[in-house]
C-alpha cells in the first residue's frame, strides 16, 4: 500500500465503509461552469472512493455539495461517465446507486465481484482499477493496457516464469525472450548503427521509420527535463515489456528528421541524470527468481548544423524485460484501516492474478472448494473441506435452516434464546415488540456477536441478535442491561464487521448492508429504550433481501465467516487457504465460556482437538479481553509447543517446563494430548486447577484434550479418573484421514476395545461406536513386512521421488519412528539414500512447518500431521500399548500411510 489521499475521509460512526469527499459541484451546467483543474480534482476524489470501496467490500460516498441550490440535482454527467469506466461495465447499476438527502448526496458503492461484468469478455479482472500503468508496443504505437489486457499479458509473464529456468551462466537477464525480441536491439537492426553513431547532421533522414520497436518524438523546447520525464515512463514500459526498443527524442515522426536540441537549451549531465532517475523509478514486478534489473543504455549524439555543433540527439536503447515494468503504480485503490491508500505495483499484480491454489490430483480428489476466487470479492480467500463432511449449504441448513419460513419468525439457536428468556426478565416482551414488523425470517441470538466475529466482548451486553428477514436489510441488535456509554459505538462496531466480513471472507456478492441498533432492558420497567440513531443514511430499496434464495446465499456467507479457519493446506500450497469447522466443532466452539469453565474434550484421532485448542485460545483472549500472555498451552512434547508458540495466541510449554516455574500471570490453561502425560514431575492436573481458580469470583478456564485410544504409555497419566471429569465433549467425527487410513484406525482402535491397556477406561471405548467419518476419501495405505534396514530407507527414497513426480514436496513427508535413538540410526542412512535422488532437505519435528522432510519419533510428532507418513517398525516395549502406537502413527497421516516392518 501506498500513502493514502489525504482529501478523503472514511468516517467511523456508521456500521458500514464511508468514504467522505468533501465538497463536490454537482449537475452538469454547474460542474461545465468549473475550471477544468477544479473539474478534474473532483472527479478524481470520487473516483478513487469508488474504486478504493468497489476493491474492500463495498461501502457509500458522501458528497457535499458545493452547489448553492436547495432543489434535488443530478451528479453529473461527466462523473457518471467516469465511473461507468472504472468497471469497465454496460451494466452499471449492478455497482453504483445514488440518493440525495439534503444537502448531501449519497452513492452507494457494492463490492467488485466480476459475475457482474459484461459477459462478452472471457477475461474478468480480479479487481478494479482505474488504470493499469503498462503499456505495450503494437504496429508503430504505444498503447496504454486495460485491466483484462493487463490480465492477460501477466498470466503470460507468470506461465512463462514458471515454465523456464533461469540459467545462471547468463549474463543478462534475457531468458525466457525469443530470438525474435532480442533480434530488434542486435547489431543487424539499422537502429541500431544510428544508436552508434557519434554525430549526424541538422536535417538527415533516418533510414528507417516508426515501428513496433522504434518511436520518434521532439524535444519540447519549454521544458525539457519534464518533457523527458513524462515520454520515459510509457515509453520504457512498453519497449521492456515488448521485446526491447528504441525511444530516438529529437526526430520529427513524420519526415523522420534529424532535429535534436539546441545546445543552449540543455545541460548534458543533467539530461542524462534526468533519464536515469526516471527509468530507475519505474516499477517492477518479477515472476522469476533470480530478479535482475532492467537493462537500458544512452546515447547522447552530437547534432551539426554548416559543421558546427548545433545540439543534440538524445537515444534510449530498451532491452527486453524477463518481468514486467509498470510506468507507475497502478491507478487502483483501497481502504487500509481508516485511510484510502493506492495499491503498489506488486500488490495489484497479486491481486490481479489472484486464482485458486493448484491442488495435485490427489488433494483435489480429497478436497471440495466451498468458496472460489472466481467472481467473488478481491480480498477473499479459497476455502476447502474435505470430501464427505458437510458443505457450506448442508451447514447452512443444519445451522440456519428454512431462512424464510413462509408464515412466522424463527428464533435460533432455541436453546440460547430460552436461556436467555429465564435469565433476563423482560427480555421475550421486548424481542416480540422489536419483532412485530416483521413476519418471514430467522433471528440469529449469541451471547455476544463481536466474540463471534474475533471482536472483544463489551461488559454490560446481555446478548446480541442477527435478523435475516424478507423485505429488510440484515439488522443487528444489540440489547444492554443499563444505560450505557458506547453501546452505539459497539453495535455499530460488530454491525461493520460483520458486513466486512459476509463479503471479504464469506464471498458475498449482492448489495449488502447491516443495521446496528441498540436496546436497553430496564430492569424496573421491562421497556427499552434506544440510543438516537448516529448513521442516517437512507439505503436503497435495493440493500432488502427479497426472497429465500438472497437469504441462503447471506447465511452460507455467514457460515464461512463463523466457521472458517486457517487451513494447514495454507503452509503446504504457499497461499493463505481456508477450512472450515465441522458442525460438531461448532457446537463444541460456541460453548459459554463462563458456564464452562473447566471441561475435558475427548476427540477421537483425527477429529480436529489440536485446531478446537487453537480456537478457544482465541475465544477465550475476547471473550476475557486478555493478552496472549495470560493463556497458557501446555503439551508433552516440543514439537508440538513449536508449532503453537509460532501461532503467537499464547504461551506454549511442555508438561515438564509447566512443573518447573510458577507462572503466576496465567489466568487460562489449555492442555493437549494429555493422555501421555504423566505424574512423573507432580501432578500437573491439581496445578493446572489451583492457578485457573487462583480467584474464586472469576476463575479461569481450562479445558482439557486427550483421546485415551492414543495412550502410548503405562504409567500414571495424571488425569482424573473418567468418572469425576463431570464437565465432558465428545467429538467423534474423523476430519484428517483418507478412508484407508480411516478403516486402519478403526481396526485397531477396535483391538484396544477387545484387550484395553489397564490405564485406559473402558468406558470411554464405547466412543468408537460413535465414530464418524468422510467416506469415499481417496488416500493409500501400505504395510510392508520383514524388510531390511537398508531395504526400508531405499523404499523410502524411491516412494518419496515417485510422489514428489506427481506434485508432492518434502514439506508433505514425516518419516516416524519408534524412540528417538531409533532417529539416529536412521538419520544417516536415510540422507545417503535421499541425496541419491537429489532429496535433501531432512530435519526433526521441531520445525514442522519448515520445508523439510520429517524425520522424529512416532511419539514426539504427536498432535502434528502429514500428508505423507512413512512409520518405520513402529513397536514398542510395552505389547499392551502396541495398537495404541499404531493408533498414534496411523492418525498422522492424511494421505498417504506407509507402515514398514523390519526384519528381526
Amino acid at each position: 500500500m501506498k500513502m493514502s489521499h489525504r482529501s478523503l475521509v472514511v468516517e467511523l460512526s456508521c456500521p458500514d465503509l464511508v468514504i467522505n469527499v468533501g465538497k463536490v459541484t454537482l449537475g452538469d451546467q454547474s460542474r461545465n461552469e468549473l475550471q477544468e483543474t477544479q473539474r478534474d480534482h473532483e472527479k478524481a476524489k470520487v473516483i478513487q472512493a469508488a474504486c478504493a470501496l468497489l476493491n474492500s467490500g463495498g461501502g457509500v460516498i458522501r458528497l457535499e455539495m458545493a452547489n448553492e441550490d436547495e432543489y434535488p440535482m443530478k451528479m453529473g454527467k461527466d462523473l457518471a461517465c467516469s465511473l461507468r469506466e472504472l468497471i469497465q461495465s454496460s451494466y452499471f447499476p449492478a455497482f453504483f446507486e445514488f440518493k440525495q438527502q439534503g444537502r448531501s448526496f449519497y452513492i452507494f458503492v457494492k463490492s467488485w465481484s466480476n459475475d457482474a461484468l459484461a459477459e462478452d469478455s472471457s477475461v474478468k479482472p480480479h479487481i478494479c482499477s482505474l488504470n493499469s500503468s503498462l503499456y505495450s508496443t503494437s504496429c508503430s504505437y504505444v498503447l496504454p493496457m486495460d485491466s483484462r489486457e493487463a490480465l492477460q499479458f501477466l498470466k503470460k509473464k507468470k506461465n512463462d516464469a514458471k515454465h523456464s529456468l533461469i540459467s545462471e551462466t547468463e549474463t543478462s537477464p534475457l531468458s525466457g525472450i525469443s530470438k525474435a525480441d532480442h533480434h530488434n536491439t542486435s547489431e543487424s537492426n539499422p537502429a541500431y548503427k544510428v544508436f552508434q553513431m557519434k554525430s549526424l547532421k541538422h536535417g538527415d533522414i533516418l533510414p528507417f521509420s516508426q515501428s513496433q520497436s522504434i518511436e520518434f518524438e521532439q524535444f519540447n523546447t519549454t521544458d525539457i527535463e519534464q518533457h523527458i520525464i513524462n515520454l520515459i515512463p510509457r515509453y520504457v514500459s512498453a519497449f521492456a515489456n515488448t521485446g526491447g526498443g528504441y525511444l530516438f527524442i529529437g526526430v520529427d515522426e513524420n519526415s523522420r528528421k534529424v532535429l535534436g536540441c539546441s545546445k543552449e537549451k540543455v545541460d548534458l549531465k543533467s539530461l542524462e541524470s534526468v533519464i536515469e532517475g526516471a527509468i530507475s523509478n519505474l516499477p517492477l514486478v518479477h515472476f522469476c527468481s533470480s530478479q535482475p534489473k532492467m537493462e537500458y543504455s544512452t546515447r547522447i549524439i552530437n547534432v551539426f548544423k554548416r559543421e558546427e555543433l548545433y545540439g543534440y540527439l538524445c537515444v534510449i536503447k530498451v532491452e527486453p524485460f524477463c518481468c514486467v515494468v509498470f510506468s507507475e503504480d497502478p491507478k487502483s485503490w483501497m481502504v487500509n484501516e481508516k485511510n484510502v491508500c493506492r495499491l503498489t505495483a506488486g500488490k495489484w499484480v497479486d491481486m490481479l492474478t489472484d486464482t485458486d491454489p493448484e491442488l495435485i490430483s490427489e488433494l483435489a480428489e480429497a478436497f471440495e472448494s466451498q468458496l472460489s476466487l472466481s467472481h467473488r470479492p478481491p480480498l477473499c480467500r479459497p476455502v476447502y473441506s474435505k470430501k464427505g463432511l458437510e458443505h457450506k449449504a448442508d451447514l447452512q441448513q443444519r445451522l440456519f435452516p428454512d431462512p424464510v419460513p413462509s408464515d412466522h419468525l424463527r428464533y435460533t439457536p432455541e436453546s440460547l434464546w430460552q436461556e436467555l428468556v429465564s435469565e433476563h426478565e423482560g427480555l421475550e416482551e421486548l424481542i416480540h415488540r422489536q419483532m412485530r414488523p416483521f413476519s418471514q425470517g430467522i433471528l440469529i441470538f449469541s451471547r455476544s456477536w463481536a466474540v463471534d466475529l474475533n471482536l472483544q466482548e463489551k461488559e454490560g451486553v446481555l446478548c446480541d441478535a442477527l435478523l435475516i428477514a424478507q423485505n429488510s436489510p440484515p439488522i443487528l441488535y444489540t440489547i444492554l442491561g443499563e444505560q450505557e456509554a458506547g453501546g452505539q459505538d459497539y453495535c455499530n462496531s460488530t454491525a461493520f464487521t460483520l458486513k466486512q466480513k459476509l463479503v471479504n471472507l464469506g464471498g458475498y456478492t449482492g448489495k449488502l448492508c447491516v443495521m446496528a441498533k441498540v436496546l436497553h432492558l430496564s430492569a424496573e420497567s421491562n421497556t427499552e429504550s434506544m440510543e438516537g440513531a448516529v448513521c442516517l443514511i437512507s439505503y436503497p430499496r435495493s440493500y432488502t433481501l427479497v426472497d429465500t434464495q438472497q437469504a441462503e446465499a447471506l447465511l452460507q456467507a455467514l457460515v464461512i465467516v463463523l466457521l472458517s479457519f486457517r487451513s494447514l493446506l495454507s503452509d503446504q500450497l504457499g497461499c493463505e487457504v481456508l477450512d472450515l469447522l465441522t458442525a460438531q466443532q461448532y457446537a463444541l466452539f460456541s460453548k459459554n465460556l463462563r458456564k464452562n469453565r473447566e471441561l475435558f474434550v475427548h476427540g477421537l484421532p483425527g477429529s480436529g482437538k489440536t485446531i478446537m485448542a487453537m480456537k478457544i485460545m482465541e475465544k477465550i483472549r475476547n471473550v476475557f479481553h486478555c493478552g496472549t500472555d495470560r493463556i497458557l498451552y501446555i503439551c508433552e512434547n516440543q514439537p508440538l509447543r513449536n508449532f503453537i508458540s509460532n501461532k503467537n495466541i499464547c504461551e506454549a510449554v511442555t508438561r515438564k517446563t509447566f512443573m518447573k516455574k510458577d507462572f503466576k500471570h496465567i489466568q487460562h490453561i489449555i492442555v493437549d494430548e494429555a493422555q501421555n502425560f504423566r505424574k512423573e514431575d507432580g501432578d500437573w492436573y491439581e496445578k493446572a486447577r489451583t492457578i485457573t481458580q487462583r480467584t474464586n469470583v472469576c476463575p479461569g478456564i481450562l479445558w482439557i484434550f486427550l483421546d485415551y485410544f492414543q495412550t502410548c504409555h503405562l504409567d500414571e497419566s495424571g488425569l482424573p479418573p473418567l468418572s469425576e471429569q463431570n464437565s465432558k465433549e465428545e467429538l467423534t467425527r474423523v476430519v484428517r484421514n483418507a478412508e484407508p487410513i480411516v478403516n486402519f484406525l478403526l481396526e485397531e482402535m477396535q483391538a484396544i476395545r477387545n484387550s484395553p491397556p489397564d490405564n485406559i477406561p473402558s468406558e470411554y471405548l464405547r466412543m468408537l461406536l460413535e465414530a464418524e467419518w468422510a467416506r469415499g476419501i481417496q488416500g493409500y495405505l501400505k504395510i510392508e513386512e520383514d524388510l531390511t534396514r537398508e531395504k526400508i530407507v531405499t523404499y523410502v527414497a524411491n516412494t518419496c521421488k515417485a510422489l514428489f513426480a506427481k506434485g508432492y514436496s518434502e514439506k508433505d513427508v514425516a518419516v516416524l519412528v519408534s524412540t528417538s535413538r531409533e532417529v539416529e540410526r536412521y538419520k544417516h542412512e536415510l540422507l545417503r539414500a535421499m541425496r541419491k535422488k537429489r532429496i535433501l532437505q531432512l530435519s526433526d519435528a521441531c520445525d514442522a512447518s519448515g520445508d523439510h522432510i520429517v524425520l522424529d519419533s512416532v511419539r514426539r510428532f504427536s498432535g502434528l500431521e502429514r500428508n505423507i507418513v512413512f512409520g518405520i517398525h513402529p513397536s514398542t516395549p510395552e505389547t499392551a500399548i502396541s495398537h495404541n502406537f499404531l493408533v498414534c502413527l496411523a492418525s498422522r497421516a492424511k494421505q498417504h500411510l506407509y507402515i514398514l516392518w523390519r526384519s528381526v
